[in-house]
């Protein structure tokens, strides 16, 4: 969770692209990112893959009004409704984009070229049916804010109590760093989020990091199997509220739009 999903960029800045934000090539050009390229196949109408403005315009097309981000992992289908062949899709990817007014989704394939130091990326994103209905266990943004609050509390307790490497200053340290990397010359979010989700979008990278660094450092403190244990519960219900709260964020403006807020 160290990295903004490519997902969560196709989602926000396609939306910002639906309600007519950002132009098309400025929304392309934000999703793509530091890749080299980024491919839609399987588009309705197309025998062969297209680039990202033709797919979102053909999407929209499609009667497309928006875009959900799921972040799923095995036992966790956190944004997906079905079916099998793209949850699967997406349970192997970790990451997909389902699309709100036509029965759309799409699964990123990402492949890598050239010598270390001139790596290519590209992206391929498999478009396929998905089922219409409610995504799974995805919160609202005040629910997200206060499972993180509350998740970020107990952790920082239990990891303390076992002076686990991730819960001091170091990590305090680390986190400032990654946020002033991460966050220079991009936005947060795509234009027309409101302040709430990017607020929690930031707290849930927060407390996504946290977690990272204490899973990347070894057992710290905890030298027993009793600590290790009690380590790892703590860590398992932080890292799934912060991928809700992920989730949340991203999914917001459509979920607004879909209780008439916006």
């Amino acid at each position: 969770m160290l990295s903004e999903p490519r997902s969560g960029r196709l989602a926000a800045w396609g939306n910002a692209l639906l309600a007519g934000f950002v132009s098309p090539d400025d929304a392309v050009l934000a999703i793509v990112g530091e890749d080299a390229v980024h491919r839609v196949e399987g588009l309705p109408g197309e025998s062969a893959p297209v680039g990202l403005t033709l797919a979102l315009g053909r999407l929209r097309a499609l009667g497309v009004t928006g875009l959900r981000l799921a972040l799923p992992v095995s036992g966790h289908p956190l944004g997906l409704s079905g079916p099998p062949e793209f949850n699967a899709r997406a349970l192997d990817a970790q990451e997909a984009v389902v699309c709100h007014g036509a029965a759309h989704g799409l699964v990123p394939e990402v492949s890598e070229a050239g010598p270390a130091g001139d790596v290519h990326v590209e992206v391929v994103w498999r478009c396929l049916p998905v089922r219409e209905a409610p995504p799974a266990d995805v919160p609202s943004l005040g629910e997200a804010e206060r499972e993180l609050a509350e998740a970020m509390r107990d952790a920082t307790a239990v990891l303390s109590r076992l002076d686990v490497a991730g819960s001091g200053p170091v990590a305090e340290a680390a986190i400032d760093a990654y946020r002033a990397r991460s966050e220079q010359g991009r936005e947060v979010l795509a234009p027309g989020y409101p302040p709430r989700a990017v607020r929690v979008l930031e707290l849930a990278q927060r407390v996504g990091l946290l977690v990272s660094l204490a899973q990347e450092n070894g057992h710290g403190g905890a030298v027993s199997s009793a600590e290790m244990a009690d380590r790892s519960e703590a860590l398992r219900p932080v890292e799934r509220t912060a991928r809700r709260a992920l989730v949340a964020a991203y999914n917001s403006v459509v979920e607004e739009r879909e209780r008439g807020v916006r």
